[in-house]
């Protein structure tokens, strides 16, 4: 059995068209314990739920992105409502604001606040994607007090304490490998290892050395490295607490 646990993917990504199944095979007969992929609308929420379904360290979180809104997407909610009732759906995610892209704030904020409603209502963990719209996501997350991972943290070290104290998780990724990354290397810093999870945000954000490759949950080493270095532990223990912190929060049992 392996040891690290990628709680944030998205093997459905078209880039991993040519070989999905063999990748996923591979990883789960070398060091990986298990894989959350994350659906970004109904379509990819379906997609994430079949892999699961093939996979057993495969889970699948179901919801609805910000980037991904349109018209009919409040319309989309009950679907995520069905879709989580699935016996390996672990979390109502990939769900949160996005402030970068030219989608409707209010709508965002409507479905992000639907999702969270729908959480609190399955008692489900959430997979919270926050760019630049921290303000307002710490403003949801005091209003709702979810339990999940706020995924990619890309705020600062006072946001990071603020989103512990209210019970969250922060995920890291190959992020925090980057030369410019001094504000996620302060946040890895300062968050206790036992509310840091791992991510890949796979097939994007490949840690060095592997920028700008295609990325997978094998390269959750190069970033738990990292973390080793930054926090003066061993690899091994940063890998077997964020796994056992990943199964925590998703409430997954091996």
């Amino acid at each position: 059995m392996g040891y690290i646990f990628d709680t944030h993917s998205h093997y459905d990504d078209k880039a991993f068209d040519g070989d999905r199944d063999q990748l996923l095979e591979r990883l789960f007969a070398g060091n990986i314990c298990g894989i959350v992929n994350q659906g970004t609308d109904a379509d990819s929420s379906k997609l994430s739920l079949e892999l699961a379904e093939k996979y057993d360290g495969m889970y699948a979180a179901v919801g609805l992105h910000p980037e991904c809104l349109d018209e009919k997407s409040l319309g989309d909610i009950d679907i995520i409502r069905q879709l989580a009732a699935h016996p390996k759906a672990v979390a109502i995610g990939e769900i949160g604001l996005d402030y970068h892209y030219n989608v409707s704030r209010e709508l965002q904020k409507k479905v992000f606040s639907a999702m969270l409603e729908l959480a609190g209502e399955l008692s489900m963990p959430v997979n919270i994607h926050d760019r630049e719209a921290h303000g307002d996501t710490l403003e949801m997350l005091r209003k709702y007090h979810p339990q999940g991972i706020l995924h990619c943290f890309s705020g600062s070290v006072e946001m990071a304490r603020e989103v512990v104290k209210l019970g969250m998780y922060i995920g890291i990724g190959g992020v925090v490998t980057f030369r410019n990354a001094r504000k996620t290397v302060d946040v890895v810093s300062d968050v206790p290892i036992e509310k840091i999870v791992l991510e890949t945000d796979c097939p994007y954000l490949s840690p060095e050395p592997n920028r700008g490759r295609r990325n997978d949950s094998g390269n959750i080493m190069f970033t738990a490295e990292k973390i080793a270095e930054i926090k003066n532990m061993s690899v091994e223990d940063v890998l077997t607490i964020t796994a056992e912190n990943a199964k925590n929060v998703y409430g997954i049992g091996f």
